[in-house]
């Protein structure tokens, strides 16, 4: 299978790494502004890419500002495509981006959290007893404070727990939003105003949904929490932890209150397990990696639905509402003197 990564840098990295951990016959190529790497061919198009490399997979890992750019350039492309989140900015076109990408074979936004096996038993979960969500809240945030990654601000980050509150409890229903507030800071490369945090409220069904995200968090910090109605009236509690205190170690824990105590129904710790060599920081993008692989190969549709086209543009559209009916606060300014930008090596710290 053929792999082009448009934008080889941290994002594409990772997914180099993802794709190459699948033991699948592979062979990369990249796209770039400049040619970083000696050990994969390069090009400076995409439109010499796909004419030359003839690439099966496309992945779109460029800063979120170029990427209805670049699925732009994929019109007419018949493979398969993986984008990372968010889908566009706020500024874009979504009709044009759709157009473009209407002749792929399947679609991919890099929702990676879905792959995580407390998302996945959870949402069998609620499912299969018929759940109905009363209230979910999370808190999703992490320190990009003078990162040297340009970036479209909060919507890249709570894109994540939207999506992960929705894919699990929402039974199809779609997240409407009633309020939000932010704040603006230079926090970020990309400009002095930028978007950095939200604390939003909505609906999700007869549901309701509140949370907090953030680039300014200082430490990362990925919860999610439900409480749920079973069929004859009980509460259902339970609260989903990601990433915590590394990598791919993602925490579950279901249980119901009695008069005795708490009666735990399930729990999950991944942290416990020892990562596989060369898998570190990537378990769950492996585990998205080959699904695509598996799909674009032999056309074996997945365990689970890729969060698609449809799912990303839905959701592109609740984050432009987020942005655009935000109440905001600030300027913060974190470098009022200039700043020194970091050229950050720590994979733990910029995931």
């Amino acid at each position: 299978m053929k792999v082009l990564i448009v934008g080889l840098g941290y994002a594409g990295t990772r997914f180099h790494k993802a794709f190459g951990n699948t033991g699948k016959p592979m062979s990369f190529a990249y796209v770039g502004r400049n040619r970083t790497r000696t050990d994969l061919p390069y090009y400076g198009s995409v439109s010499g890419a796909l004419a030359d490399f003839g690439p099966d997979v496309v992945v779109v890992t460029v800063p979120d500002a170029a990427h209805a750019a670049v699925l732009g350039e994929l019109d007419g492309f018949t493979g398969f495509v993986v984008s990372e989140k968010p889908l566009t900015t706020a500024r874009d076109d979504l009709r044009s981006v759709e157009s473009a990408l209407s002749k792929t074979s399947g679609f991919c936004l890099d929702l990676v959290e879905r792959y995580s096996e407390s998302s996945v038993y959870l949402r069998d979960f609620i499912r299969t007893r018929d759940l109905q969500l009363v209230r979910a809240h999370f808190t999703w945030g992490k320190d990009r404070i003078n990162d040297h990654r340009p970036t479209s601000g909060v919507p890249s980050e709570v894109v994540h727990p939207l999506d992960l509150v929705g894919w699990i409890a929402g039974g199809g229903a779609e997240i409407t939003l009633e309020s939000v507030l932010g704040t603006r800071s230079d926090f970020s490369v990309s400009g002095p105003e930028v978007l950095d945090s939200v604390a939003l409220a909505g609906r999700l069904g007869t549901g309701t949904v509140t949370g907090y995200s953030s680039f300014v968090n200082i430490t990362r910090k990925r919860e999610v929490d439900f409480v749920l109605r079973s069929p004859d009236g009980d509460l259902i509690y339970a609260s989903a932890a990601y990433d915590t205190p590394s990598w791919d170690a993602d925490r579950l824990r279901v249980w119901r209150r009695t008069s005795t105590g708490d009666e735990v129904i399930h729990e999950l710790d991944t942290g416990d397990r020892p990562v596989p060599p060369g898998a570190e920081t990537v378990v769950k993008l492996g585990r998205m990696a080959a699904e695509v692989t598996e799909f674009a190969t032999t056309g074996r549709a997945p365990a689970a639905p890729f969060p698609g086209l449809a799912d990303s543009l839905r959701l592109q559209l609740l984050l432009n509402t987020m942005e655009r009916e935000a109440r905001t606060t600030g300027p913060v300014a974190y470098f009022p003197d200039g700043r020194t930008v970091l050229q950050e090596a720590d994979w733990e710290r910029l995931g």
